[in-house]
């Protein structure tokens, strides 16, 4: 009697539920490259983010946009701080250097309060550096402190007088945590052992860094990149890569080299960068996350309007190609024999996007008559199996021009976003798209049917769950037309809590790790990129899309079966009923779902994303039935073990392939999906 209840309420389940089957044959290979990363120094996540050094205004660089200052550093002691541009400076890119004096006697110095701060973490090995010229015989000491003058660690450095300029180097190491991150950096020393005036200059510290690398990348924010198993790197990326205005532009050849040798940019977003997070460190974090990098270059365009002519658009072409001979090029060529005296082999490059949002600020015209095309005669010329992408997808009518794939950006507002589930359906797989930026940036209100573009425009402050699940549900529509998408990526990446220009981003951070903070937004694209679809199956479906969403596929490598589903808008919890042609009776999945409250954003260092997995054993026709909260989403899969017929079916030299990676199957490359695919 039992069963019989159980059966008829199966069946009633059944009924009611969403059901599409999915079949073995037809369908498309995807890209390689689904999830990635993009990045540009916004929000102060390069320099007091990702990049980890931990003094603020190291260096004393700046130029006329942001003059050079003291700012961030304090004197103690009865000393006196001031900028000085000596006749012997430290470089020719870092002339100014900063001199102490003093009046006063017993224990002088001066101090640095960070980006907002300095983490104090027990066991960690800081190691610190500076330079010095001038009348300074004796010891001086360099204290982690806190504000209310807790020592937490402390190195002594003999430092003798000299008229050249001297480099020091410290450690040291504390053994207890500090509560927060209202420390100082304090430079100390016994007013007695001056002898005159004393200048200082590149004043450095670092944390333990990732894979130990010097000059390196802040552990928590690289694992939570690494936490999203991103494919693709798209850098330096955003404004930051065009300039505010002539003759400032990411210039790549001063970002390369000792950071002696490095003076700095005036960043697009209100603040000087150092640098140091350069062309060279790019190229490693890519690296270290298994990524490919797309590589952003100048196009001759800046922020103020400015379009470089048509005469002089050769200058940035070349110093384009520069680049990537820089970073590909062998120990016979000029640039890479200089990256190899620098202790670095070549480094693959397989995309190239050329500028950055071009369409904007009356950039089109000029980009789509003779920049880009200068950009992209030269380099595929040089390079031909770079794909080449434009900064707007639709520079020729509808699509990029030539051969190139396209960029596209969309900012959005969750009804809209959640009705984007078909936008790529009837695009082009001849020129693939990047999805280089997209984010949900406000809530819904009244009758919006999108952002609104102002300034003091309203923005979340944090990503928000119904948001981020409508983000699903336009990422699964990419996901749904992958042999016609290079990947996506969320942007911004970071914000600092302390300090930014642009809200909401993926990653909330400040100079303590225990604030570090990944959005509801970080734990979908978690979800969705942890699980990849190599090639696309067809659904059979007869109902509509909304409030239920999905995609569906098998992974070449692991032969799994995997469907994909956002729940979006749905007023109660939602049944479904699928099948995978050659997957049979007894089959066992594995659903994995994650949900939130609807307008939930995760707090400061913590999470109220929840997840939630189980076991769906196939009844006795191969339908999967199970049940998905009204905002949620969720990966089924079906392991290799149980895909039975369906694990090897069809031929693959039948199934559309990805055009998106021009030396498809040559060294250095990612192997195809879709093997000797039709179209590719």
């Amino acid at each position: 009697m039992l069963s019989q209840v159980l059966s008829a309420t199966a069946l009633v389940a059944a009924a009611q539920a969403v059901t599409f089957s999915v079949g073995s044959t037809g369908g498309n290979a995807t890209s390689p490259y689904q999830y990635g990363l993009m990045f540009e120094d916004i929000n102060n996540s390069g320099d007091g983010g990702v990049y980890a050094e931990l003094i603020q205004n190291r260096a004393f660089q700046g130029n006329d946009i942001y003059p050079r200052n003291t700012a961030y550093w304090n004197p103690l002691g009865g000393a006196s701080l001031a900028l000085k541009n000596l006749s012997t400076p430290l470089s020719a890119a870092l002339p100014t250097s900063m001199q102490v004096t003093t009046n006063g006697t017993g224990t002088t110095g001066f101090s640095n309060v960070g980006f907002w701060g300095f983490p104090v973490v027990a066991g960690w090995e800081y190691k610190g550096s500076f330079y010095v010229e001038g009348g300074l015989n004796g010891n001086l000491t360099v204290c982690l402190t806190s504000n209310d003058n807790v020592a937490y660690a402390e190195a002594s450095v003999e430092v003798s007088s000299s008229s050249s300029w001297t480099q020091y180097n410290y450690t040291f190491s504390p053994t207890v945590s500090a509560p927060n991150s209202n420390n100082t950096l304090n430079f100390t020393f016994a007013a007695s052992d001056l002898t005159g005036a004393v200048n200082f200059n590149l004043l450095s510290l670092f944390p333990p860094t990732y894979n130990n690398r010097p000059n390196g990348l802040r552990v928590d924010l690289m694992e939570a990149m690494g936490g999203l198993k991103p494919s693709f790197f798209r850098a330096p990326g955003g404004n930051n890569v065009e300039g505010l205005r002539e003759p400032y532009w990411w210039n790549w050849t001063q970002t390369v080299g000792p950071v002696v040798d490095r003076p700095g940019f005036p960043g697009t977003w209100g603040y000087e960068n150092t640098d140091g997070l350069g062309l060279i460190e790019y190229m490693l974090w890519a690296q270290d996350l298994n990524m490919d990098i797309s590589l952003s270059v100048h196009a001759g365009y800046f922020l103020n309007g400015y379009s470089v002519p048509e005469s002089e658009i050769g200058i940035y072409v070349q110093a384009a190609l520069d680049e990537l001979e820089f970073l590909t090029g062998d120990a016979s060529t000029t640039w890479g024999a200089y990256r190899e005296s620098l202790g670095y082999g070549p480094f693959v490059v397989n995309f190239v996007e050329v500028g950055n949002e071009d369409s904007l600020g009356g950039g089109g015209p000029t980009y789509a008559a003779y920049r880009f095309p200068a950009f992209y005669k030269a380099i595929s010329a040089k390079y031909p199996d770079i794909t080449i992408i434009t900064s707007y997808y639709d520079v020729d009518g509808a699509t990029p021009p030539y051969n190139a794939s396209g960029d596209f950006h969309e900012y959005a507002i969750p009804r809209q976003m959640s009705n984007q589930f078909t936008y790529f359906d009837n695009y082009t797989s001849a020129h693939p798209i990047l999805i280089g930026e997209y984010a949900i940036i406000e809530y819904d209100t009244g009758n919006k049917t999108g952002p609104e573009w102002y300034s003091g425009a309203p923005r979340a402050y944090f990503p928000f769950w119904y948001g981020s699940v409508s983000e699903a549900v336009f990422l699964l529509g990419a996901e749904r037309n992958s042999d016609k998408m290079i990947g996506a990526a969320y942007a911004p990446g970071f914000q600092n809590l302390n300090k930014w220009e642009w809200i909401p981003d993926l990653i909330e951070f400040d100079a303590y790790p225990g604030h570090t903070t990944l959005s509801t937004s970080w734990h979908v694209i978690q979800l969705l990129s942890g699980t990849r679809i190599s090639e696309n199956l067809p659904i059979t479906y007869d109902g509509v899309w909304g409030p239920a969403f999905f995609v569906a596929g098998r992974n070449a490598v692991t032969g799994s079966h995997i469907a994909k589903i956002a729940v979006y808008n749905a007023t109660a919890p939602m049944d479904f009923d699928m099948s995978f042609d050659g997957v049979g009776p007894g089959a066992v999945a594995n659903l994995t779902y994650i949900v939130a409250p609807m307008n939930a954003s995760n707090p400061i260092g913590g999470n109220v994303v929840e997840t939630h997995t189980s076991m769906v054993r196939a009844m006795h026709n191969g339908s999967f039935i199970f049940e998905l909260p009204e905002y949620s989403v969720a990966v089924l899969e079906i392991g290799a073990a149980y895909a039975g017929p369906g694990h090897n079916y069809g031929n693959p030299n039948y199934r559309r392939g990805w055009k998106g990676f021009k030396s498809w199957g040559k060294k250095n490359s990612h192997e195809g999906w879709g093997g000797n695919g039709v179209g590719w």
